[in-house]
Order: C-alpha cells, then sequence, then structure tokens
C-alpha cells in the first residue's frame, strides 16, 4: 500500500474517568474489536489494536469497505456483530476461526459491521496533526452515503446528551462513552481521551481457582478465582474470574484455596462439566479449562467489581474488592445484579 499514514501504526487510546468531563466531544463506547483501516483502491487491511492482521476473518467488512469508503483512506473504528437490537461481544470472538469454511459460514450467519469514528488519511494526505473537529468533519464527508455494514458513529458536543447515552445506551450493549478534546491531533498510543465506563459490585461465590503460569510445586501462586452465582433452581454458574492480585497475595490465596480443595471425583457444582463437556451457564469451550481449574468446596463469598454482563457471565475480568465473611454462599443469586433496560441499537446507528 501507498497511503500517507502507513503500518505499524498504533491507535490512541483513552484513560478512564469517574465521570464525562465538560466542554469535550461525545461519542458512544462500543463493545467490539479496534480496528484500523487501511484501504488503497481495491486493497484493504483490517488491523487490531494490537497489530494483528483480522482481514481474512471478516470478507464481509472487506466488501462493505470496498463499497462505502474512499479509495485511498485510513480509519479507526470499531468491528462489531449486531444481535438483534443489541451487540454480541461472544458472537464477535467466534468470528477468529482459523478455517476458511468456517470463516465463509460465519460471514453469513453472523455478520460483522464496522462503526467509524475517525479519519487518518484520506488521498495523499495526513490528517493526524489536525484537530478533532476538523477529522470529524473529513469523515462526516467521507462516510456520507454509506450503508451497513459500515456506520458512522454518533457524536455530540451536549453534555447532559452524553449522560443520558451513558444512561441508555448500554440497553443495547454498548459499553459507556468516550470523551475527546475537541481540538486534540491524533496521538498514537498515547491516552489522549477519556472513557466513562459503569462500575457496579456483585457477591459471588468462589468455586474454584488457577494457578498462576509463574506457579511451581514448591511456590504455588495462585491466577485466578473462578466466580459463581446461584439460579433461582439453586444450580451454581460459572460467571466469571477474578485475576489482580499482587505476587505475595498470590501466595496467600494459594494456601488458603489449596486447603478448600475437593479431591478428584469429589461432590461439585460444576464436576458433571467433565461428562456435559460445559458447566452450568457457560459455553462448551470451558470445557478444556476447567482441567486446569481446581474446584473448591463453594464457602467463600467475595465482592467484586465489575462494568456489565455479557448473558450470564461477567464481561470482563473482575476486581477483586473485599471477603464477605458475613454472606452464605447460597444468597448470591443473579437477583442481586442490576437490570439494564433494554435499548434498540437501530436508534444509535441510525438503521
Amino acid at each position: 500500500m501507498s497511503l500517507p499514514v502507513g503500518q505499524p501504526l498504533e491507535p490512541m487510546l483513552a484513560r478512564p474517568a469517574a465521570s464525562i468531563p465538560p466542554g469535550m466531544a461525545y461519542e458512544p463506547k462500543w463493545d467490539g474489536f479496534r480496528c484500523l483501516v487501511f484501504r488503497d483502491n481495491d486493497e484493504v487491511s483490517l488491523i487490531s489494536r494490537n497489530g494483528r492482521d483480522l482481514t481474512v476473518y471478516f470478507p464481509e467488512v472487506v466488501a462493505g469497505l470496498l463499497a462505502n469508503t474512499p479509495p485511498r483512506c485510513v480509519l479507526d473504528g470499531e468491528l462489531i456483530v449486531i444481535d438483534g437490537t443489541r451487540l454480541d461481544f461472544v458472537k464477535l470472538t467466534e468470528r477468529i476461526h482459523p478455517a476458511a469454511t468456517r470463516i465463509e459460514l460465519l460471514s453469513n450467519t453472523t455478520p460483522a459491521s464496522f462503526v467509524a469514528w475517525d479519519l487518518l488519511a484520506l488521498d495523499d494526505t495526513a490528517l493526524l496533526e489536525q484537530p478533532f473537529t476538523a477529522r470529524r468533519e473529513a469523515l462526516e464527508r467521507a462516510l456520507a452515503h454509506s450503508d451497513p455494514p459500515v456506520y458512522l458513529t454518533p457524536l455530540t458536543t451536549d453534555l447532559e446528551l452524553a449522560q443520558r447515552w451513558f444512561a441508555e445506551f448500554e440497553g443495547a450493549g454498548l459499553d459507556g462513552v468516550i470523551a475527546k478534546p475537541l481540538d486534540g491531533q491524533y496521538l498514537p498510543g498515547q491516552r489522549a481521551m477519556a472513557k466513562i465506563k459503569h462500575k457496579r459490585e456483585a457477591d459471588v461465590v468462589v468455586a474454584g481457582y488457577r494457578l498462576h503460569k509463574n506457579s511451581t510445586p514448591e511456590r504455588r501462586l495462585l491466577g485466578s478465582l473462578q466466580l459463581g452465582l446461584y439460579d433461582p433452581a439453586g444450580v451454581l454458574h460459572f460467571v466469571g474470574v477474578s485475576a489482580a492480585f499482587p505476587e505475595a497475595t498470590r501466595v496467600t490465596l494459594a494456601a488458603k484455596l489449596g486447603d478448600l480443595e475437593l479431591p478428584a471425583g469429589g461432590s461439585h457444582p460444576w464436576a458433571a462439566v467433565e461428562v456435559e463437556g460445559r458447566r452450568p451457564g457457560a459455553i462448551s469451550r470451558w470445557s478444556t479449562e476447567l482441567k486446569e481449574t481446581h474446584l473448591i468446596d463453594p464457602l467463600l463469598v467475595c465482592t467484586v467489581g465489575y462494568e456489565h454482563m455479557e448473558g450470564t457471565r461477567f464481561r470482563h475480568t473482575t476486581r477483586f474488592l473485599r471477603w464477605r465473611e458475613d454472606r452464605d454462599p447460597s444468597s448470591c443469586t443473579f437477583d442481586q445484579l442490576e437490570e439494564v433496560v433494554s435499548f434498540d441499537l437501530d436508534e444509535i446507528l441510525g438503521r
């Protein structure tokens, strides 16, 4: 490719913020794969945040970009999968598949879309040093007549509207709000934007653990806590993990949980996974992970911080906050989780 902005290129990043700052441009925070698009006439490359080439996995997005973007441009945005009226991150992850026949099938059954939010180059002109407002205006002109699967992300400078987006758009599977300086240049690799995400807490059952990759028989280190919640029928569902601990804490917790470990073949709510191929509430690939999981008596309860749920699981790794010796494990149910009011994604994308 012969473009004024070439590869490798690190995308501009965002720093966490506790609240939406005033006096900026605001966009929805999409929950998908960050993606830089490099198009030079008939050649298109989809590059992930960490520099991985995703082009082969999304042929329908490549076709959409060829039909809906300028012949020579570099775009920043997000790959998403739309399921009905909301985003589906799990189905998006399933699109990364090594088999060509499977890629072709999934491109038709769970097609992806591209949501653009920045224009980094157009024809022979690099736009990185131009203020965001100028880049946005150029992006709007470039995508003025675009059709699905290529979308232009909504934008507002109205703080009150951004706060409403933050409260409502989560119901369509979005992640929060991004705030950008109006006069800001595009700074590759730098945290020059702000991201505001939902923060919640839940009391969960610790039903197992995995050892850290640096753990040894002589010095056992905790890798992650395996977390569960009970449904109304009393079934303990796997809901996610908590994994960020100082090394000294990893040593202490490995010893603490090791004392609660059940013998092979012991009675545990997830023991049937080996037979059934899945944990309750989990998708099938967890049967492999179970072989590395040490199951313990589900007696411990802890509080974790999380952002939002993806079905019956925490979307991201949770943050361990504290132990809850006062909680009965059976009282840790899905009922405590905040129920997000649904929101139609079509309204956000203007479909």
